[in-house]
């Protein structure tokens, strides 16, 4: 496949204090700290409550963003359960603003996403769920639907291994997605247009997390690609 070349800046955001998340929107219980300048995700509920449906949760970006984009940010996990997920070109399903007032509400359940009222990309890594820790991968899943179109290893390491951020890409470029982790491509995939729907196109991104997972983010970047 052809690559891509990285051209304009479009967006920036370190990640770094509060300020810089202000206007992002939480969906769910979301703990949102900055103790060493990088942003902290966890759900909020006590710890007892950490694996349970309602403290899984989604954090927007409130921009929108036109195809053909290259996202990347640094990713450290600080626990061992648990998974993280990047959402891409998301959209209600007749094309809405993701937060448009005739959407239903949305509170960080699931369902709510891969058969709800929207549509997106999203891909799920640092899977560390008891059922999926015996063999790790990075799963890419289209919605609406649950439909999962492509997959590849996950070399991330556990949380005490972790001591460097990684840096995680996500290209979305018409048909094309590709995700990869400090410059080693996981997959690569191309949306043929019919199997899942049309091609999505344009839309938010979001960092979602499974409840039980502690991760910081920092260094959000978008770049246009061509």
């Amino acid at each position: 496949m052809t690559e891509f070349r990285k051209t304009e800046l479009l967006y920036e955001n370190p990640l770094a204090g509060a300020d810089d998340v202000r206007d992002f929107r939480m969906e769910g219980n979301v703990a949102v700290t900055f103790p060493r300048r990088r942003m902290r995700l966890e759900n909020a509920f006590d710890r007892d409550e950490a694996t349970h449906e309602h403290g899984n949760f989604l954090f927007w970006c409130p921009l929108d963003f036109s195809d053909n984009i290259a996202v990347s940010w640094d990713f450290r996990p600080l626990s061992d359960c648990g998974l993280a997920m990047f959402w891409v070109a998301a959209r209600g399903r007749g094309g809405e603003d993701l937060f448009a007032p005739g959407l239903a509400p949305r509170n960080g359940n699931y369902k709510q996403y891969h058969h709800g009222d929207i549509n997106a990309l999203h891909v799920s890594y640092y899977r560390r769920n008891p059922s999926e820790i015996g063999f790790r991968t990075c799963n890419l899943r289209k919605s609406y639907g649950f439909h999962l179109v492509a997959q590849g290893g996950d070399p991330l390491p556990d949380a005490e291994h972790a001591k460097p951020a990684y840096r995680l890409e996500v290209v979305k470029a018409g048909a094309r997605f590709r995700f990869a982790m400090n410059d080693v491509v996981l997959f690569d995939w191309l949306d043929d247009g019919v199997g899942y729907g049309p091609v999505l196109q344009g839309g938010k991104i979001g960092f979602r997390q499974m409840a039980g997972l502690i991760a910081e983010y920092a260094n959000l970047q978008v770049h246009a690609v061509e």
